[in-house]
């Protein structure tokens, strides 16, 4: 039983400082066990590639860029004769952010024929002028048929498992028998018990509290669809689609590690199922129909990290982020699966991308094995022309890599459930690689300020470091089942590029170039910590950048590729900001880029997390082609304190989701500072929005 709520209690962490990058101590805590205030957990010695191949050219006397890439053996002749790197051309300087652009009539050539919203604090959602938003479903709202209403002071494991889950994350949408309805699937990444109950206790929460966090974790399936006389996207309470899934849904793992020894526990001797999914961020949508799910910060839900004594469980453990004596949360006093005294391969069994089947809601989920371990920001798929699927992943942490998955097997074509069970079944068998990057430029003129070299651009080559394929490791010293099991640590011996926090990453549907976010990394350049790079150009990167590459060839199988930033973000204003050549007098300022997504222009669209420049955070669209390459707008801002997740970009209409909003210095349920969504007196719930033009016109129109 909960002590007492006055007895015992200390400070909330809501009454602490913000983070240093805008976010709340308490998003922070609860989210990552506040990752930023402790070391970063990878302290491998590999280097970056580009700094020992300037070593070795340096040594041999040869300086020559071609010299370069005959060392990393990158040629030229290699890489076929596209380029990512290619010089934008430049507007001319009278460019104006909301000026039309050669189509007349308010239509502008890149798509993008909205008003930029300007950087603001309010408590509200703000869409460019012409828009308009509304709640599609916020957290506590019915799911499953027969859910009770929501009644903040009166929740209950029970109700919770079947209403909306807490801080909603990913959104995707897969389409279902009709032009106009789709299934909607949405993460519910993880809980910040101080908002969901009043007078919370942290040092003594209660059995229900505990069980009510489980069930606001997880995923929901949600039919939607659109009005189109007003614009919003309307959920349906569906008997035969809607599910949630919890921290307690049964899981099946899947893969060449399913069975592994150390996936097995004394509830689950097999190692083959698990129960639930937590920390799930970002995702994906499969073109067979099913949604991925990345289970990314896993650890802070795991205590008893003292209890391992043996050095190499240690040493693993440590490189995900050993868990503390207690957790935040306290599961562990009422499951001991979540004590690594009591059941130490648990933290094994987390980690992983997630598939679900939104058209079989009795279908378990399933844990891939063969796409590496690791705290996976999300997960997308791209068809090669050989018909094999490739999966490109980000680790969210800071110094740590991306990756890339080829599938053995070929997509089968159709949309007939034979079909799509034929394809569920690509992610289970096929080869693991991990990115290596070089840049092109002198050592001298990489200084960690942000400066652009003398080529104007950041950029350069990369390789694919084969890690893993079926049973076979690529590793020394790795079997196969650790590489999968302990693939940060593989990656290490591998040589890998560290990089500042790589988050969620897309392929253009029209180029095939891959684009990926790189979050922020204060620590870079830190004493003892990797100075700045090519890849990574500034030291205390608080502000992130936007990778963009382009595989050989334009297979996505390939094993090499060329790459360039294509936004270094921040103030426009600074002199360490890059706008992909565009004018940064011409630009939204933009901070912290999280998710990706691409609309059927062509134009790439941006959620942040964590906003430093003072703003809230918001969605930004920007295109990556042609002349208005770089010229960032931002498209709608969320509630003070809340994270813009998603996105999706439908021609006539957008969805974000807003991600703990509120979570302020001093702000908790018993004294909230945002009454987002519902006005008033109510207390802040997450939630998808939906954003659509007044006229009901074509977003990118």
């Amino acid at each position: 039983m909960s002590a007492p709520a006055d007895r015992g209690r200390r400070l909330l962490p809501l009454l602490l400082p913000n983070h240093p990058l805008g976010r709340s101590e308490t998003t922070c805590l609860y989210r990552c066990a506040n990752a930023c205030a402790h070391d970063a957990p990878n302290t491998s010695d590999n280097a970056y590639f580009g700094d020992v191949v300037r070593e070795v050219v340096s040594r041999r006397g040869a300086l020559k860029a071609g010299a370069v890439l005959t060392v990393a053996g990158l040629g030229a002749a290699t890489l076929g004769t596209g380029s990512a790197a290619a010089a934008p051309a430049t507007p001319p300087p009278s460019a104006d952010l909301n000026a039309d652009a050669d189509l007349g009539g308010g239509r502008r050539r890149d798509g993008l024929n909205f008003t930029a919203v300007a950087p603001n604090t309010e408590d509200r959602v703000v869409t460019a002028e012409g828009y308009e938003s509304a709640v599609v479903i916020r957290w506590g709202d019915p799911v499953v048929p027969g859910a009770p209403a929501f009644d903040f002071d009166h929740q209950t494991p029970e109700a919770q498992a079947l209403q909306f889950g807490y801080n909603n994350d990913f959104c995707g949408l897969v389409p279902l028998d009709g032009w106009n309805r789709w299934l909607m699937g949405s993460n519910h990444e993880y809980t910040t018990e101080p908002f969901l109950h009043k007078g919370y206790d942290a040092n003594n929460p209660t059995e229900a509290q505990v069980k009510i966090g489980w069930a606001a974790h997880g995923f929901s399936v949600v039919v939607v669809e659109q009005d189109h006389r007003s614009g919003k996207l309307v959920p349906k309470l569906d008997r035969k689609y809607n599910r949630r899934i919890t921290a307690t849904t049964p899981f099946v793992v899947d893969g060449p590690a399913a069975g592994s020894k150390f996936l097995k526990t004394s509830v689950d001797p097999t190692g083959k199922k698990v129960l639930g999914t937590f920390g799930n961020c970002a995702g994906g949508v499969t073109p067979w129909g099913t949604i991925l799910s990345g289970e990314e910060n896993f650890n802070g839900y795991f205590a008893g990290g003292a209890s391992i004594t043996d050095p190499v469980a240690l040493a693993r453990a440590t490189r995900y982020g050993l868990p503390g004596a207690a957790t935040e949360r306290k599961w562990e006093r009422f499951d001991k699966r979540f004590d690594l005294a009591q059941e130490p391969n648990e933290f094994n069994r987390f980690g992983w991308v997630v598939e679900i089947d939104p058209h079989d809601k009795d279908a378990a989920p399933v844990k891939h094995t063969a796409l590496g371990r690791f705290k996976h920001e999300g997960c997308t798929i791209r068809v090669a022309k050989d018909g094999r699927v490739v999966a490109y992943m980000g680790d969210d942490e800071r110094f740590d890599y991306i990756y890339k998955y080829v599938s053995k097997n070929k997509i089968v074509k159709g949309d007939s459930r034979r079909a799509r069970e034929q394809n569920k079944k690509l992610l289970s068998d096929g080869t693991l690689y991990v990115a290596r990057f070089s840049g092109n430029s002198p050592a001298a003129e990489i200084d960690g300020t942000g400066k652009l070299p003398s080529d104007g651009h950041f950029d350069g080559t990369g390789e694919w470091l084969k890690l893993v394929s079926g049973d076979r490791s690529f590793v020394d010293g790795f079997t196969a089942e650790e590489v999968y099991v302990f693939t940060r640590l593989a990656a290490d011996k591998a040589g890998a590029t560290k990089m500042d926090r790589p988050e969620d990453i897309e392929a253009s549907p029209r180029t095939g170039k891959v684009y990926a976010a790189l979050t922020n990394n204060t620590d870079r350049g830190k004493p003892g910590k990797e100075a700045g790079t090519e890849i990574n150009p500034r030291v205390g990167n608080k502000n992130g950048h936007v990778l963009e590459w382009e595989e050989n060839r334009g297979d996505p199988t390939a094993t090499t590729f060329r790459w360039t930033l294509l936004l270094v973000c921040g103030d426009p204003a600074t002199a360490d900001t890059y706008f992909g050549g565009y004018d940064k007098s011409q630009v939204s300022p933009i901070s912290c880029p999280d998710n990706v997504a691409f609309d059927s222009a062509g134009n790439l669209w941006i959620s942040t997390d964590g906003n430093a420049l003072g703003s809230n955070d918001g969605l930004f669209a920007v295109p990556v082609e042609g002349k208005y390459r770089g010229r960032v707008k931002q498209f709608l801002t969320v509630p003070k304190g809340a994270e813009t997740c998603g996105p999706v970009v439908n021609d006539r209409f957008v969805l974000v989701s807003v991600q703990h909003p509120g979570e302020i210095t001093g702000a908790n349920a018993d004294n909230p500072l945002s009454h987002w969504p519902d006005g008033g007196t109510s207390q802040p719930r997450p939630a998808v929005v939906v954003a659509w033009k007044k006229d009901n016109g074509r977003i990118c129109g």
